[in-house]
């Protein structure tokens, strides 16, 4: 309960101007709203087709909003924020912390869904999409300096490299992003 009110504190409580200031993912509300409307989508085109067929009864509709309602808890994207020495990962039912000052392991698993894996010397855990990073070049920072905290006071036995290789993309995505603005693409 104490781990829960002090992320509470350190968000709501951070200047936004200082080092502790707590930075958030820019894009979560688009990828929320995105979420919702396929959620919508889906249902409306289901009861569109069900009504078109005359096939429409209220056990069909029940099972069509359940059907929605599962399409959206597929898709809602979980809200990052991080502040000085913790990351937080929020999603509908709870909220994952991680201090990343004393990481103890960085993971990279590969496969459908590429996900960094994070875990600290207290337990704590969090999953979390590396395109976040990507995206965000303010939560990346905060990330890699704690981190580099962490290699530091030796508490960091494995995940460098799959930093590294965080850092690597994010360096292609900038430079892409540089080419196409200047337009060397």
């Amino acid at each position: 309960m104490e781990g829960r009110d002090a992320t509470r504190h350190e968000v709501a409580g951070a200047d936004a101007r200082g080092p502790g200031r707590v930075v958030h993912d820019r894009r979560w509300a688009g990828e929320m709203h995105s979420s919702i409307r396929c959620a919508v989508a889906l249902l409306a085109l289901l009861l569109l087709i069900d009504w078109g067929s005359g096939a429409a009864t209220p056990w069909r509709a029940v099972l069509w909003c359940a059907l929605s309602v599962l399409l959206f808890l597929v898709l809602c994207p979980r809200r990052i924020c991080a502040g000085e020495g913790w990351l937080a990962s929020r999603g509908l039912l709870c909220t994952r912390r991680v201090r990343t000052d004393l990481l103890v392991s960085v993971r990279c698993t590969d496969g459908v869904c590429q996900r960094l894996v994070l875990r600290d010397a207290h337990g704590g855990r969090v999953e979390l999409d590396p395109q976040v990073l990507v995206n965000n070049p303010e939560l990346w920072h905060r990330l890699d300096e704690d981190a580099q905290k962490s290699a530091a006071l030796g508490s960091l036995l494995c995940g460098v490299i799959a930093l590294g290789r965080v850092q690597e993309r994010i360096d292609r995505e900038t430079a892409r992003t540089v080419f196409r603005v200047s337009g060397l693409e």
